[in-house]
């Protein structure tokens, strides 16, 4: 077993299962956990050399664009709806790297 992939992957889909949780729990708590597991993932995909890497980190980036705004707007009292807004496109992000991922295994697979 790869532990590499075992920790890349765990945190891919914490990153996903956590800024959804936001949605159930409307709060700054959850949507700084959200957005602090979500740049770990971030961190991790930048060693990542396989097919689909720049397209991982772009998503991962693409999802960090979209909760550290959303974090801001939530503590200053913006706009509720906006942040839901940002917080629908980073699952979307998330959602995306997932669908990835599993490509990737997926070819890797055939390899062997």
């Amino acid at each position: 077993m790869d532990w590499g992939k075992v920790i890349f992957t765990f945190f891919a889909l914490m990153s996903l299962t956590t800024t959804a949780g936001f949605l159930f729990e409307d709060s700054a708590v959850a949507l700084f956990i959200a957005a602090s597991i979500n740049l770990i993932s971030t961190l991790l995909k930048v060693g990542v050399r396989n097919l689909l890497a720049a397209e991982l980190f772009a998503s991962s980036l693409v999802a960090d664009l979209h909760l550290i705004p959303a974090f801001v707007l939530l503590i200053t009292g913006y706009s509720q709806s906006m942040v839901y807004t940002l917080v629908i496109g980073a699952i979307l992000a998330n959602i995306f790297s997932i669908i990835l991922i599993l490509i990737e295994a997926y070819k890797t697979r055939d390899e062997f």
